[in-house]
């Protein structure tokens, strides 16, 4: 799927089947190191493509996350190879997606020990808002979290605290503090 190598997701909606699907793997990555993280960008500007996925390195397990429309999310273990050059975008005035392992957001992390993994659900005061219910998966670290969240059909990356109408659901398996 979009060119990508080993990427076939797997779209789930709602907190249950995601917790269902991927609540223990997510958890088990919980006292692992963040040693490395992978985007796809456009070689013409840099910028970041956010309908791909966003592929996580937890000492040597792989996490893939990639939001679709308003409420899917698919998680996917240890599939993509981000070192295969992305194929199917060969029209002359397309952009060049690739590979890279840079980002401002996500770099702080990177050597980090992961705490604890939690499934967010947005609960927003309006009832008008699309976004109502949907998951994202937050990362916690000593030194700050992340989120990657639904940016209505594309991926967001989300950093600092949690904005109220985010309601966690930790996964358990993490470590505590010293």
């Amino acid at each position: 799927m979009m060119g990508i190598s080993g990427f076939e997701p797997t779209f789930l909606v709602g907190l249950q089947a995601i917790r269902d699907e991927h609540g223990q793997g997510l958890a088990a990555l919980g006292g692992r190191r963040l040693t490395g993280f992978a985007l796809v960008r456009f070689i013409e500007n840099g910028d970041w493509y956010a309908d791909c996925p966003v592929v996580l390195d937890f000492d040597g397990v792989q996490v893939e996350i990639s939001h679709w429309k308003f409420d899917e999310l698919s998680i996917s273990w240890n599939t993509i190879d981000t070192a295969a050059a992305i194929t199917g975008w060969e029209e002359d005035d397309d952009p060049t997606p690739v590979w890279s392992g840079t980002d401002e957001r996500l770099e702080p992390f990177v050597g980090q020990e992961l705490r604890e993994v939690a499934l967010l659900v947005w609960h927003p005061s309006s009832r008008d808002d699309m976004a109502g219910g949907t998951v994202a998966v937050e990362f916690v670290f000593d030194r700050g979290r992340f989120c990657i969240a639904n940016g209505l059909d594309e991926n967001s990356i989300e950093v600092g605290e949690a904005l109220p109408e985010w309601v966690r659901h930790p996964l358990g398996g993490g470590i505590q503090p010293d």
